[in-house]
């Protein structure tokens, strides 16, 4: 690795601090990132991410995708720790925090809009970001797209249902356009732009092909760099305003986050699943649609809702967790080997 890489941990620190600070002292430069949105999609932060993405759908090999019916066991254990856990256990976790341990600190009515708001974060998996995770473990990069595809149908037709269910309301709209924006923001194009440029590439052979993945490595890491500084500027007011609730709804999303994972990842070892099919199915369940989430939060309870801050303090947790994350998973591999 090379000294940006390997030091990523600090440069991500620095970012956060610097994306509060900027979004404090200059919010009017946030304030213009946040008109560029259609569908609760900042087409900004969809352009990094698109960044972050492309190298991995570049390593997409679509004549081994059908290898992956040789090895169910991952996508068995997305679905089930997906669509299965926790959307449920978020809602048990959430219930625990918000109307016990915390509720001498907080409003009942408040209580009940951040537990919404952590509920929809727990039924919403992510379809984005978990190309970026899977790249930093190194996982399958074919794996990983049939992963995302499966978990996207799953969503079209459970998230409804189960959001419904755990939230006791009947009015759930599913935001389609954001749903279908966001999948072909962030599967479509990238992996349309990666097939062409695999094809292209492999006609100068695979070292051409590999001389061009190590390049757009660093673009990759820089895309998520200044994603997470956009983040964490465009929600500076709030994270200066309301630090108590931040670190409040923090608590229980990050407890849900690390046992998520950890059930995962220990059912993958004992399930003798491969490290780079283990690694990106246990980070797509502990990972987050906030999009979507977010989408839902505003149309539901109003954009200046509790849930609405759940979910955003949703977004401003999982990057680093994530990372956090993936750090683990990468110290462990031999574990598996």
């Amino acid at each position: 690795m090379n000294l940006f890489e390997r030091y990523l941990t600090i440069w991500v620190g620095l970012c956060i601090v610097a994306g509060v600070l900027f979004g404090h002292f200059y919010p009017e430069i946030f304030k213009l990132i946040a008109q560029f949105e259609y569908a609760h999609v900042n087409i900004i932060i969809a352009v990094l991410i698109w960044l972050m993405i492309y190298p991995m759908m570049v390593k997409v090999d679509f004549s081994s995708i059908k290898d992956v019916a040789k090895n169910p066991k991952g996508l068995v254990l997305t679905i089930i720790i997906n669509w299965l856990i926790k959307p449920f256990s978020m809602a048990f976790i959430g219930a625990l925090f918000f109307k016990v341990i915390f509720a001498s600190w907080i409003d009942p009515q408040t209580a009940n809009e951040y537990l919404a708001g952590v509920i929809l974060l727990g039924v919403a998996p992510c379809t984005a970001m978990v190309f970026v995770w899977s790249q930093l473990t190194k996982g399958d990069a074919n794996y990983t797209l049939v992963q995302v595809s499966v978990n996207d149908l799953i969503m079209i037709v459970a998230f409804a249902p189960i959001a419904g269910f755990l939230l006791g309301v009947t009015n759930i709209i599913v935001p389609w356009n954001t749903l279908l924006i966001s999948v072909v923001l962030y599967v479509v194009i990238p992996l349309v732009a990666g097939f062409i440029t695999r094809k292209v590439l492999l006609k100068s052979g695979e070292v051409q092909l590999a001389g061009f993945l190590a390049k757009i490595s660093p673009v990759s890491i820089a895309g998520l760099l200044a994603t997470i500084v956009i983040l964490f500027g465009l929600q500076a007011p709030a994270i200066i305003k309301q630090p108590l609730d931040i670190v409040l709804i923090a608590i229980p999303l990050l407890i849900q986050t690390y046992g998520i994972f950890f059930i995962a990842y220990f059912i993958a070892f004992k399930w003798k699943i491969p490290h780079k099919i283990a690694a990106p199915s246990c980070l797509i369940g502990t990972s987050n649609f906030f999009e979507l989430a977010v989408a839902v939060a505003i149309s539901l309870f109003g954009l200046h809702s509790g849930a609405a801050l759940a979910t955003v303090v949703g977004v401003l947790v999982e990057v680093p967790v994530m990372l956090s994350l993936v750090a683990i998973v990468n110290k462990t591999r031999y574990r598996f080997e």
